[in-house]
């Protein structure tokens, strides 16, 4: 599986994006009431908070709790049953799923996760996700 994240060392990344992080962080412990306040005490833009603030994430970052993931699977016996077997275990907890009725022996299954308790970290749960057998393919739609 290709991978959209990459692990880069933030002095190569510009300024503005500790920043956002910064941002995230006083929005998340309540010293800033909104985000106007925690935009002007950092030093950016709203504009900037909000182009980046999805994809700005601290390792191990825990304000990231959901995630959104879509799947095609076969159109067999146990095929939902192994994804829900591997997610419980990474300790992701399962908040929704929507499969649609099997057309042309495959089914779109979207699910929704509570990552916040996960054992492992996210990429390596889709990577476990695409190997099972029924899998057809795997996709992160959100992360927040």
């Amino acid at each position: 599986m290709k991978s959209d994240y990459l692990i880069v060392h933030k002095d190569l990344l510009p300024p503005n994006l500790e920043q956002v992080m910064e941002a995230k962080k006083l929005l998340l412990s309540h010293e800033a009431s909104t985000i106007s306040e925690a935009v002007k005490k950092v030093g950016i833009s709203r504009n900037t908070y909000y182009k980046y603030r999805d994809y700005v994430y601290e390792e191990k970052d825990s304000s990231i709790r959901h995630a959104v993931i879509s799947m095609v699977l076969n159109d067999e016996k146990g095929a939902l049953s192994s994804v829900i077997n591997t997610i419980s275990k990474n300790e992701a907890n399962i908040l929704t799923i929507s499969q649609a009725v099997p057309i042309g022996g495959y089914a779109n299954v979207l699910i929704t996760l509570d990552i916040s308790n996960i054992t492992s970290d996210i990429k390596k749960l889709l990577e476990e996700l695409e190997l099972l057998p029924a899998t057809k393919s795997v996709s992160l739609d959100a992360i927040e």
